[in-house]
Parts: C-alpha cells; sequence; structure tokens
C-alpha cells in the first residue's frame, strides 16, 4: 500500500534558484564609503565638463531661490529647500550614473551618453521613484512649514538679522531647530532608505521601482551603521556645498552621483546566474515625409 501510495503522489517542481532568489546584499564598511567617494571623484575629474553641465540646474535653483527669500518673505524656508536637495538627488543624478556605468566598462562617455538613461527599459520606474520623491520634498517643505508657523505665526521675518534672533536667541527659536531637525531627520531617513541603491539598480538590472526599493531597505537593513555613516556624509557635503548660495553644489552633486554608483556596486552583487538583459532596440529612422504613417506602427511598410 505504501508503495502504491507514494507512486500516486504528483513530485513537486522545485523552482529554480534565479527565479527566487533577489539580489545578494553584500555587508560593507566604512572603508567601502571611503572607496566609493575616491571612485567617484575619479569618475568627475575623467568628465567635469560633463558633470557640472547636469548639475548646473542646481547653483542656478539655489540662485534662485535665494532671491525669492530675500524677496518675498520666504526666509523661513530657505534652508528646508536646501535640505530637500538630499531627497531628491539621487533621482537627478540618473545621468552620472550612466556616466559612471560606461566608464566601469573601459568606454571613454561624453555627455550624449548621459541622455541615454532616457532610453532605458526601466525609465518609466524610475520616473515613478522620483515622482515619490518629489511628493515627499513637498510634504517636507509643507511640514517644516507648519512648524515655523505654530512657533512663530504667520508674521514673517523683517529680515536677515530678525530671523537669525528670533532662532538663535529665543527659546522658542532652539524648539524650532530642534524639532525641525528632527523632522528633517525622518524624511531624510525615509529617502535615503528607499533610494541608496535604487535608482542605479534600475539603471543596471532594469528593476522594478517595486523590486529596487525593497533591495534598497535590505542594504539598509543589513548595514544600518554604514548607511547612517553614509547619510551623514552626504548631509556634511550637502552642507558644504550650500556654501556659498549653493555654487558647491555643481561640485558636490556629481561627486555623490558618481559615488552613489559605486556604493551600489559594492553593496550588490551581481549573481552569475541571472539572465542578461536584452539591450533595447534602436527605433528604425524614418524620412520626415512619412510622418501621418509614422503614427501607426503597426503598418508595414509596404502599405499593407
Amino acid at each position: 500500500m505504501a508503495t502504491l501510495y507514494q507512486d500516486n503522489v504528483t513530485p513537486q517542481v522545485q523552482p529554480t534558484p534565479d527565479a527566487t532568489a533577489g539580489p545578494i546584499i553584500r555587508t560593507i564598511g566604512l572603508s567601502d564609503l571611503h572607496q566609493a567617494l575616491r571612485l567617484g571623484w575619479e569618475d568627475f575629474k575623467a568628465v567635469p565638463s560633463h558633470a557640472i553641465i547636469l548639475c548646473v540646474i542646481y547653483p542656478v535653483l539655489g540662485l534662485v531661490l535665494a532671491r525669492a527669500a530675500f524677496g518675498y518673505a520666504v526666509l523661513p524656508l530657505l534652508f528646508p529647500l536646501a535640505a530637500g536637495f538630499a531627497l531628491l538627488g539621487p533621482f537627478a543624478a540618473l545621468g552620472l550614473y550612466e556616466l559612471s556605468r560606461r566608464r566601469e566598462r573601459g568606454e571613454d562617455p561624453s555627455a550624449w551618453d548621459a541622455l541615454d538613461v532616457l532610453q532605458s527599459p526601466s525609465f518609466g520606474a524610475m520616473l515613478g521613484l522620483g515622482t515619490l520623491l518629489l511628493a515627499l520634498f513637498v510634504t517636507w517643505v509643507a511640514t517644516a512649514q507648519a512648524i515655523y508657523v505654530a512657533v512663530f505665526g504667520y508674521q514673517g521675518a523683517s529680515g536677515v538679522s530678525d530671523f537669525v534672533q528670533r532662532v538663535l536667541t529665543t527659546p522658542q527659536g532652539w524648539w524650532l531647530i530642534g524639532v525641525g531637525c528632527g523632522a528633517g531627520f525622518l524624511f531624510a531617513l525615509v529617502a535615503l532608505c528607499i533610494s541608496v541603491v535604487s535608482f542605479p539598480m534600475m539603471l543596471d538590472h532594469h528593476a522594478g521601482a517595486g523590486e529596487a526599493m525593497v533591495t534598497s531597505m535590505r542594504v539598509a537593513a543589513k548595514n544600518p551603521a554604514t548607511i547612517a555613516a553614509w547619510g551623514l556624509i552626504v548631509a556634511a557635503l550637502l552642507v558644504l556645498g550650500s556654501l556659498p548660495f549653493f555654487l558647491g553644489l555643481a561640485v558636490v552633486i556629481p561627486l555623490l552621483g558618481h559615488a552613489s554608483w559605486h556604493l551600489y556596486r559594492k553593496a550588490v552583487a551581481i549573481d552569475p546566474n541571472a539572465r542578461p538583459v536584452p539591450p533595447r532596440s534602436r527605433r528604425e529612422r524614418r524620412p520626415a515625409a512619412d510622418f501621418p504613417a509614422n503614427l501607426f506602427p503597426w503598418r508595414r511598410r509596404d502599405g499593407a
């Protein structure tokens, strides 16, 4: 009976390793952060003009924000807006990841190569995660404004000296600093955990936004001290880059962007059994005279 019963049992199909195993997460330390920054600096030196072109929006935006703060009585929001660069930086550095990826493969990248990230099959996922970071940035600015209003009311500061005196010489100001920095830390922590390796992984493996965020959180969970140190390094460099008038971000942003790519390489191992992702085929170039027909890609060239 036992033999007949066993013979009738349908054998279970074991899943293949590459179908169930996720990305391999490595343990990294402070030495890895140092090496990632060193490699990022080498990338920046190799293509400095490209990096500055890609990141020129940051000092320009910083100057606009500073002018708005002094001209339209939104001075209390100047620091929250500047701190928000850390939330949007991972998405804004997509072109820098592409340059580092090409240099890693031994290529000589150009400025146009950075724009190839727009042709990535996972660009939609990158855009979705970038939208999430933008929503996080807007929520942070609104929270900072609500904290300031709760402390000082809706009356704006009459000038820089008045604002500094309010914040640094009154108990309400110290309470504002403590609560504001605490809230900002929580926003930065969320952004760091979900994006520390997300965008490089989407660019490298064409992963979806959900898979990339889960992998990023796994990296943070396995290396909490190292990722916390990385967050402090990013914050410190952004503060230095914000002086004077955010002009230093033209160097800090590309450095951090390139370094983030190398940090991803150290934290996430490449599975040798993973199937390679086929490259995206280039679109066929057609003459402008065929413009109406180009709107219907399912039509054959013979007009059928």
